[in-house]
């Protein structure tokens, strides 16, 4: 295959060189210059190094009236496993693009090698290898006593020659593990570069769109937690997904940040087992650690997790600072909102703990984003400050304002639900989340409250 000429980009103000160099001629910025394909610019055309292909994608293409395009549903098919469709928006679709990034050991490959496995038995799968040998995989299929006769198996990271093979194979589902190892000819910088990730990525997400094949990129994250490359990558791919959990542990966590195809921030709970990922249908049962007597500063709460509502446990630990300046540390929560909230309970509970350090942890490495876990953040730090336990079959959830109000969330009679389904008694919910019908929903006692002095003189 024919190399096109390449260049030299900035990524600050888009001026090109024919060389790379330390610092931009036109902007003076450091270290900006990017490997990309030439891209011929006519009069009124824009300078867009590094999509060429897209031009080709777009030729021919006409002005077409939104009433006259096809809206029939887009049809799925199920992955063989019942969290990951939850998490892909109902299963998968064909021509779509996922990409699934997570820490090294979390469970990526395993995870699509079993997907692949099942997949395989249905329509023709391929799983294109860059980062182990076939005898690895292998390995790990007997390991996880998975079956290896239909699933096909190519180690390369030539993106041209991943497309050749493909075009021979005709596969429905295709997976490229991972998109930091491969390259394409028509550039000369190292795989794992920002170019070469870039453009392979643009070549197989056009393979995917024009052929309808079901395409999975694995990728690589940074020690903070993104997936390594450029930014773009997660726009041109249809869905991202992220792997979570403590490699050490058990519990993983599949969350879903984009998703053109269905809801974004939907939750899929894994177990690793020595059998491979195993799903977990309830995982309310496995967040909650009931104890056998009340425990002080303890208190669960039921958050939202996409369409599921899950119980979880906060726990905090209130103690006397014995330095100049107390410490807020969260895991799982936001912590400048901790600090938030413990000035209001100052404030409108009367409850100093300006010398206390205060630690607060969700169970089970969930991570909660909304603010319905305001009031039970509150509560868990009174409850180990005073060091009174609150009752077993206590749950609570709500928005703490900082006027001392309590706030409705979304989907509360869900949420109550939920807590009833597991047998708690008590709810301490904002008096908007009552339900309308009853006070009272299968045996739960509901306390609709409204500021937080309400609450702190209920309990």
């Amino acid at each position: 295959m024919s190399k096109g000429r390449t260049v030299y980009a900035c990524s600050e103000c888009g001026a090109q060189a024919s060389k790379w160099s330390g610092q931009c001629g036109d902007c003076g910025a450091w270290n900006t210059l990017q490997e990309a394909l030439a891209v011929p610019t006519g009069k009124g055309g824009a300078k867009a190094a590094g999509y060429a292909g897209y031009a080709g994608q777009l030729a021919g293409a006409e002005v077409r009236a939104l009433a006259g395009v096809d809206a029939r549903g887009e049809l799925r098919q199920s992955c063989g496993s019942a969290e990951l469709d939850r998490v892909l928006g109902g299963g998968l679709v064909g021509g779509s693009v996922t990409l699934i990034g997570g820490d090294p050991g979390i469970g990526k490959s395993t995870l699509l090698l079993q997907v692949l496995v099942d997949l395989a038995t249905r329509q023709r799968t391929l799983y294109v290898s860059g980062e182990e040998s076939p005898q690895q995989i292998s390995l790990r299929a007997q390991r996880l006593q998975l079956s290896r006769e239909h699933l096909r198996l190519l180690p390369e990271i030539n993106v041209e020659r991943i497309l050749a093979s493909a075009e021979g194979e005709q596969p429905g589902v295709m997976v490229i593990d991972s998109i930091q190892t491969v390259f394409t000819e028509r550039l000369q910088s190292a795989p794992g570069s920002v170019a070469q990730v870039r453009e392979s990525a643009a070549q197989l997400v056009r393979y995917a769109k024009s052929s309808g094949t079901a395409l999975f990129l694995v990728g690589h994250v940074t020690k903070e937690g993104a997936i390594a490359g450029p930014r773009v990558l997660e726009h041109m791919v249809d869905t991202v997904l992220y792997f979570e959990g403590d490699p050490s542990g058990r519990l993983r966590v599949l969350r879903a940040v984009k998703n053109r195809y269905g809801p974004v921030n939907e939750l899929g709970v894994f177990a690793m087992t020595e059998h491979g990922l195993k799903e977990v249908s309830n995982p309310s049962a496995i967040f909650l650690s009931r104890h056998d007597t009340p425990v002080a500063g303890s208190v669960i709460m039921v958050t939202r997790e996409g369409t599921r509502p899950l119980l979880v446990e906060i726990q905090a630990l209130v103690d006397e600072c014995h330095g100049g300046n107390p410490r807020r540390v969260t895991l799982g929560l936001e912590q400048n909102r901790l600090a938030m909230l413990l000035a209001v309970l100052h404030r409108h509970g009367g409850v100093a703990m300006y010398d206390q350090d205060v630690y607060v942890n969700a169970v089970g490495g969930v991570r909660i984003n909304e603010t319905a876990a305001d009031l039970a953040v509150l509560l868990a730090a009174l409850s180990s400050f005073r060091d009174r336990p609150l009752p077993n079959d206590l749950v609570v959830f709500g928005e703490v304002g900082l006027a001392g109000e309590i706030r409705p969330v979304p989907n509360g009679e869900e949420r109550l639900r939920e807590a009833a389904k597991h047998g708690f008694k008590q709810a301490i919910v904002p008096r908007a989340n009552l339900p309308r019908r009853s006070t009272h929903l299968d045996g739960l006692e509901l306390r609709g409250v409204s500021r937080l002095s309400e609450v702190m003189g209920s309990l």
